[in-house]
């Protein structure tokens, strides 16, 4: 078990450990805003007593780009069965957009304020008497003098925090609360930095991939079983990219839908090439839909009886017996119980799980310098 709500199988690799103690050290004695942000002691920007005037609206729309939406499409679509609020994404530009008549609270998160996406995308979205909150730096930006004409309300984004570390931060917590979820039991990270077993979990997984990256197993493919779950890995996939593709180095995340994917890329990942290695990922449901007996055929009465998540169960032990068979390198997670503490949890592990590999490849986790060149071009283009 990671924690009590998460089983979780580690890669069988054995690697020797020469790092173990100095990433324990570091993760306790680290003092950062990002780690702070992860934990119960961190003060939001925002007072959720000032949030009690906007719970009433039933429509939400985030304009966002990379981790200043992503994180909060996660815990929505990771916790839709909770939520009776109805949210949309502007998370990247369109052609055009279909009319819509219902009125939104807006919700407009940029971290330096001038992100040309999330200006482009308010500009064509934002429509009169629409109540809108804007999270972004506290300095003299395109956002932060929009929202004083709007005359909108601002909450700080914390400019120690780059977007795709800010999902405990206000840019996600801002939206939960909206969502009517509690921020704080996403914050776990006071009782997972005390738990010996996540903590040996944690830092043999970053041996592991440490190893990997040294023989040239680049592409960190998830094997995701749960629907649900995919923009958590869209998340996941910022998170990993972002951090550490830089100096020529870095790991490819790669989201992988199955059971859909069997019947396209499976063949490839059993008999292809092998700079690959793998995360399985299933969410356990409770009520799933159930085979209608009558209509199965005698051919495949081994259905009968049989609801949709026993299946998908089924195929990931299948899966993960055959890459055991044929030595291919996996760790699994498999999520018991679906809530708020359960995906603060997962959150709290791949943010550390990504420092702590920034460390160990000799990369710098918290910038994305080559991002910037992009963003310059465009500007010189369109001047």
């Amino acid at each position: 078990m990671l924690t009590k709500k998460i089983f979780f199988k580690n890669f069988k690799q054995k690697i020797k450990n020469t790092n173990f103690k100095k990433n324990l050290e570091f993760l306790i004695s680290e003092e950062n805003e990002i780690l702070r942000s992860l934990s119960k002691n961190y003060k939001n920007k925002f007072n959720k007593m000032n949030l009690v005037k906007y719970k009433k609206n039933l429509n939400f729309r985030i304009i966002g780009m990379g981790g200043s939406s992503l994180g909060a499409r996660a815990i929505y679509d990771f916790l839709k069965h909770k939520i009776k609020k109805n949210y949309i994404f502007a998370d990247n530009l369109k052609s055009s957009y279909e009319k819509d008549k219902k009125k939104y609270l807006n919700l407009i998160i940029s971290k330096s304020g001038n992100t040309i996406e999330t200006i482009i995308n308010a500009n064509l979205l934002i429509k009169k008497k629409e109540k809108n909150i804007f999270i972004t730096e506290n300095k003299k930006s395109y956002l932060n003098i929009l929202a004083k004409k709007l005359k909108s309300e601002v909450i700080h984004h914390n400019n120690y925090i780059g977007g795709r570390f800010s999902v405990l931060s206000e840019v996600g917590m801002l939206p939960a609360e909206l969502m009517g979820l509690n921020s704080n039991n996403f914050k776990q990270y006071n009782d997972l930095i005390k738990n010996k077993k996540f903590l040996n979990h944690l830092i043999k997984n970053v041996d592991a991939i440490t190893y990997f990256n040294k023989k040239k197993k680049y592409n960190s493919i998830i094997i995701n079983y749960d629907e649900k779950s995919e923009s958590f890995f869209k998340w996941y996939q910022q998170l990993v990219a972002e951090s550490l593709g830089k100096k020529n180095n870095g790991i490819l995340p790669i989201v992988s839908n199955m059971p859909k994917d069997n019947h396209s890329v499976m063949q490839l990942y059993l008999d292809g090439f092998k700079n690959n290695f793998y995360t399985f990922f299933y969410v356990k449901e409770k009520n799933s839909l159930k085979i209608k007996n009558s209509q199965i055929l005698p051919m495949q009465n081994y259905l009968k009886n049989k609801d949709i998540d026993h299946i998908i169960y089924a195929q990931k032990r299948a899966t993960e017996n055959v890459f055991k068979n044929k030595k291919i390198p996996f760790r699994s997670f498999e999520i018991l119980k679906r809530d708020e503490k359960t995906l603060g949890e997962l959150f709290t592990f791949f943010i550390l799980e990504t420092i702590l590999l920034g460390r160990a490849l000799k990369i710098n986790p918290f910038d994305q310098p080559a991002v910037e060149l992009i963003k310059t071009e465009t500007k010189k283009i369109l001047i």
